[in-house]
């Protein structure tokens, strides 16, 4: 028995055990137009019984569609009822007569329009036939531009010809592929080197990001499946807008994860002059966002799962799903919820579009296209390698599947394309946090603004008052990352949920990943959930030993399977990293310089690759008024903090200047952080960049220059070394103790401690002392 009578019998066998309500809406007892009502969901399939045998029946369901079988379970169940009826043999072997003649769809291998003659007038039909139709009467590849033709004068010939909606769907399918090629070809005469390009976004492309553009635009619908770091996102905006103005689309969906939605907000407007909503909120108020007149709504995978009324009746024209491994799995509610979407034209975005079974591009592809690798028994039968106990041991004839796949999918790596990318690429990925982090978060918050309006109203905090201020807003840092780095017994937390899902698509290119965090406890997060999968690390924080380090390196660099180097701000100095490519911030530290030393691990002279940075940044808390404030690039910073020491209470002129950026950070954060911050970033831009959709930027070496102060600043910079190397305490509990025992100072006579602080020289303290004198005396006057 090969698969497709095995596979037949399956849906004989399982029709016999169905309930379906009958109702024949046509004129003959068996060889009808039938109703089948399935009583336990309410839905309804349209059954056509032309032929007792297999090959010329119909059904509407999806399984008909494409199992290319020529039956289902819905044809098996009505003939399977009517052959049991009395007389059933008689009206099964003596099939009316019929007169008319009929266009339909052949559900063979291929789907195929063919020419059924009927009796009535039948010469005319076979000579009218010959100009459209071969000698199997199917329809002619070159006859589909004027088929139109042929139906007219059929009708001419007998009134009652019959053309059926499947087939012609399948026509208008292919009548619009072959207008839609022309008209981009009319569009963009000399293809990717068309200047009309070159106006598409307020950026220029790259040319391998342009021959995307057209073979999407061209395909209607299909995947780009581009490597990591290749600018997916911003070649999915650009087909968007050729779309609209080619083809008059006038609402995208877009489906992303929850920690892309903004960016992709963020890069709609910045490359654009469109409008962007993300839908967000409750059922009420997410369905009145879908009215709203935004060329780009912006969703996410489990809002689609909710909102699938809301989402069909706002009809998108263009469907864009990001990172589309997350349908892979056909058979999640995720993926037969995204599935259960519709529109005209569609685009999937994904770096792996195939990682460890054949299923998963079957179900992506499944989206684009659900003819396209036919139905999924005879596509793993056709590539599977089987043992004889039935496992799964290999795979065969892989170029067919591309070669299937050449007009729907197009793949560049970055070996490919490396002469055209830029040496760095920086990108945000915007998470949310949970209530219980944002809880603790506010907590927090709420006393800093306390502490902000005090220094508001009188420009003045005390040191205790400093030092409440750092901890507070670290404790607000530590929130958004992890409650685990705070009370070491919850775990509340997204970023490693996120950190995890992108491990997977970077992996797929065979990359190692350096993943930062100031924290040491958020690293152990990160470190139990790469041993939990299995996947080969080094781990560098204070804790280990200088000899150990050595080891560590050589890991990394010479061990391919040694896929990430998981790092605290200790490794982000003196270490080379140059054999990744990827750098990944689970948080951003206060100075832009110390981000700097942990970019420039990876990013530095010998480099051959493209270098990626992502940061991780909590939605709505800290980090995104830090982003919005700082940038994180030196200039915002400058003369704010020395020598990229982690320093907080500095010279007064240079509090004054902390403490504008901190008024800033504590103002409520809103929608538009980002906006404002990237709108403050375009008018310090003076010209046009390349892009990739991320900001690209120019190798930055550190800032080695001391700033100098008056005597009374430098008085203060001994505290604020201090508590500099307090806070560093803080975040590494292995070497803490050292660092705290160093200021520790115990009196032999008495046996009391005390509190040790380096101050400056003599002379400095004496000039200090002057300062402060003199400032006094000035008050009581």
């Amino acid at each position: 028995m090969d698969y497709d009578e095995w596979q037949i019998k399956l849906r004989r066998q399982f029709a016999r055990d169905q309930k379906y309500k009958i109702k024949n809406i046509g004129d003959h007892p068996v060889y009808s137009d039938f109703e089948l009502l399935n009583p336990s969901n309410g839905k309804i399939y349209k059954v056509a019984i032309r032929s007792k045998d297999i090959g010329l029946n119909y059904c509407s369901c999806p399984d008909f569609a494409i199992n290319t079988l020529g039956t289902c379970k819905h044809i098996e169940y009505l003939l399977h009822k009517m052959k049991k009826q009395k007389g059933a043999a008689k009206l099964f072997d003596n099939p009316p007569e019929r007169k008319y003649s009929s266009i339909f769809l052949k559900y063979d291998k291929k789907r195929q329009v063919a020419l059924r003659i009927g009796s009535f007038r039948k010469k005319e039909f076979e000579k009218l036939a010959k100009d459209y139709f071969d000698e199997n009467q199917v329809l002619r590849e070159k006859s589909f531009g004027n088929i139109e033709k042929f139906i007219e004068a059929a009708l001419k010939i007998d009134k009652n010809f019959r053309c059926y909606k499947d087939a012609i769907d399948y026509i208008i399918e292919i009548k619009d592929e072959q207008k839609r090629k022309e008209k981009i070809e009319i569009l963009f005469p000399k293809g990717i080197s068309s200047p009309e390009l070159d106006n598409l976004l307020k950026t220029n492309l790259y040319q391998y990001q342009k021959e995307a553009i057209i073979f999407a635009a061209k395909a209607g619908r299909c995947v780009i499946a581009d490597d990591m770091g290749l600018g997916k996102t911003i070649q999915a905006i650009a087909v968007s807008e050729i779309m609209a103005k080619a083809f008059g689309v006038e609402k995208v969906l877009i489906v992303c994860p929850t920690s892309l939605k903004y960016q992709w907000k963020k890069e709609i407007e910045k490359f654009t002059s469109r409008e962007a909503m993300v839908i967000e909120g409750m059922s009420p108020k997410r369905r009145e966002q879908y009215l709203g007149n935004e060329f780009f709504k912006i969703t996410t995978y489990n809002v689609v799962k909710n909102d699938l009324k809301y989402l069909n009746d706002f009809a998108p024209d263009l469907i864009i799903i990001d990172e589309a491994q997350r349908i892979k799995n056909w058979k999640t509610k995720i993926a037969q919820a995204v599935k259960a979407l519709s529109s005209s034209y569609a685009l999937v975005l994904t770096g792996t579009p195939l990682e460890n079974r054949l299923e998963e591009l079957h179900s992506i592809t499944e989206f684009i296209d659900r003819h396209k690798l036919g139905p999924l028994f005879r596509f793993l039968a056709n590539h599977q390698v089987m043992d004889e106990n039935g496992k799964v041991i290999g795979y065969k004839d892989l170029r067919d599947i591309k070669k299937t796949l050449s007009s729907i999918l197009i793949r560049r790596t970055k070996q490919e394309v490396l002469s055209e990318l830029p040496k760095r690429i920086d990108k945000n990925y915007f998470v949310d946090v949970t209530e219980e982090q944002m809880n603790i978060h506010d907590e927090h918050y709420s006393r800093v603004t306390r502490l902000v309006t005090k220094w508001r109203k009188v420009k003045f905090l005390s040191e205790k008052e400093r030092q409440m201020l750092m901890i507070h807003l670290n404790c607000m840092r530590m929130a958004s990352d992890s409650t685990y780095i705070l009370d070491q017994k919850t775990r509340f937390d997204t970023k490693i949920a996120e950190l995890m899902e992108l491990l997977t698509d970077i992996f797929t290119s065979g990359e190692k990943v350096v993943i930062f965090s100031q924290w040491e406890r958020m690293t152990r997060l990160v470190a139990e959930e790469l041993r939990n999968k299995k996947i080969n690390f080094e781990y560098l924080h204070g804790g280990v030993a200088s000899k150990d380090r050595k080891n560590l390196l050589l890991n990394f660099h010479e061990d391919p399977s040694s896929l990430v180097f998981l790092s605290t701000d200790a490794g982000g100095v003196g270490l080379n990293l140059q054999c990744a490519s990827t750098v990944v911030n689970l948080d951003c530290p206060w100075n832009p310089a110390v981000l700097e030393q942990r970019i420039g691990r990876v990013y530095r002279l010998g480099q051959t690759k493209p270098v990626n940075i992502i940061n991780f940044i909590s939605k709505g808390t800290i980090e995104e008024s830090m982003l919005a404030t700082l940038k994180f690039k030196k200039s915002m910073f400058a003369g704010v903090l020395d020598n990229g020491e982690d320093e907080v209470f500095m010279g007064e002129d240079k509090f004054k200047q902390f403490m504008k950026t901190v008024e800033t950070i504590a103002a409520p954060v809103g929608p538009s952080a980002e906006t404002k911050s990237q709108e403050a970033a375009e008018q310090a831009q003076k010209q046009k960049n390349f892009s990739l959709s991320e900001t690209e930027t120019k190798k930055e070496q550190p800032n080695s220059g001391h700033p100098t102060g008056q005597a009374a600043q430098e008085l203060f910079a001994a505290g604020a070394n201090f508590l500099g190397k307090l806070s560093k305490a803080l975040s590494e509990p292995a070497s803490g103790q050292n660092i705290i025992s160093s200021f520790i100072e115990k009196d032999e006579k008495t046996g009391r401690q005390s509190l040790k602080i380096p101050m400056p020289d003599d002379e400095t303290i004496k000039k200090a002392a002057t300062v402060l004198s003199a400032f006094l005396e000035a008050l009581k006057k």
